[in-house]
């Protein structure tokens, strides 16, 4: 089968690659255009459009995982650009090169998220739009996959990962960031919110089910873990020999940041000990992510791995790169 890969640079991408790569004729798009050997390389910015319909000629399918994973919000027209008017692109160019299937990686908060701890979401439940509209990453994740989804003339089938943990990382990369910055300064007081994660290795493996088993018009949620951060954080601590959190932040600091709208918005939140956390990224961690995965592992086969081992593997990879960097600076 002939795929086509946007963002295949990328921590997915390069996954993405590497779990198809064996069985599969491949073109890897990216802004750089580099690619792996045996892999079709294409320089190409999604943005401006230019190359894609010619990129995507005789491929059987399109995987659509590029992506800009930022929550700050004076990048807020940058990640629009990214994942609007770029997909808008590459939806269109594969349309107009007749590819029969479409992949697009989204996530899972442009459905998955709530304000209520208890909440464990599924592929039908409510759009949380309202709950999203003032988030610029989830904002424009829940534009493009509606615009995907409603899009005739191909099979588009939507994969809604949670957050991506794993090894292969760069060092300060933003899907394992939590756990970089767990590294280097502890997190000795817990945000009050619910995290659900996935390794990145086993969405690739998702990935290559959807390419014959995805229902079109269908997404499917895929999280492998959902846990307090309080849990997330010890869990981390136990396993690097790190310090426990010593409290969770109390849930009415959601409700703070709405009172206070210019509390931390220069400089970043701290509780006086731990690391300082930038506004909008306290924001999310005040909110519950949690998903169920049911519908994937039964349509599509998933076999997600434990979590004890992603967050091993995240570690251990991790560890390693920040102790390169210091070597660097000796």
């Amino acid at each position: 089968m002939r795929v086509a890969i946007t963002g295949s640079t990328g921590f997915l991408g390069r996954h993405i690659v590497d779990r198809l790569a064996p069985d599969h004729d491949l073109v890897c798009i990216s802004r750089s255009g580099r690619a792996p050997d045996g892999c079709e390389s294409k320089k190409i910015d999604i943005v401006k459009g230019r190359g894609l319909k010619a990129a995507f000629a005789k491929a059987d399918v399109v995987v659509h995982a590029a992506g800009l994973v930022s929550h700050a919000l004076d990048r807020a027209a940058e990640t629009w650009a990214v994942h609007v008017t770029g997909t808008a692109n590459v939806l269109e160019a594969a349309r107009t090169a007749r590819v029969r299937r479409f992949i697009h990686l989204s996530t899972s908060g442009t459905v998955a998220v709530s304000t209520e701890p208890g909440v464990v979401s599924t592929e039908s439940s409510p759009s949380p739009e309202s709950l999203i509209a003032t988030w610029p990453y989830y904002r424009s994740k829940l534009y493009s996959e509606q615009m995907v989804m409603s899009a005739s003339g191909i099979d588009a089938v939507s994969l809604n990962p949670t957050l991506l943990l794993g090894p292969g990382d760069e060092w300060g990369g933003a899907s394992t960031h939590a756990v970089s910055t767990f590294l280097d300064f502890g997190m000795p007081v817990a945000p009050s919110g619910t995290v659900s994660f996935v390794d990145v290795r086993d969405v690739a493996q998702a990935v290559e089910l959807a390419l014959t088993k995805g229902q079109p018009g269908h997404r499917y949620l895929l999280g492998a873990a959902n846990m307090s951060f309080h849990q997330f954080y010890s869990r981390l601590a136990r396993m690097s020999g790190g310090e426990e959190p010593i409290m969770a932040m109390p849930a009415l600091t959601r409700q703070a940041l709405k009172w206070f709208p210019q509390w931390g918005k220069d400089n970043g939140i701290s509780a006086g000990i731990g690391p300082v956390i930038r506004r909008e990224e306290l924001e999310l961690a005040s909110h519950h992510w949690s998903v169920d995965s049911t519908k994937a592992i039964k349509a599509l086969g998933w076999n997600p791995r434990g979590p004890n081992e992603t967050l091993e593997d995240t570690l251990l990879d991790l560890t390693e790169k920040r102790r390169q960097r210091f070597d660097r600076f000796k």
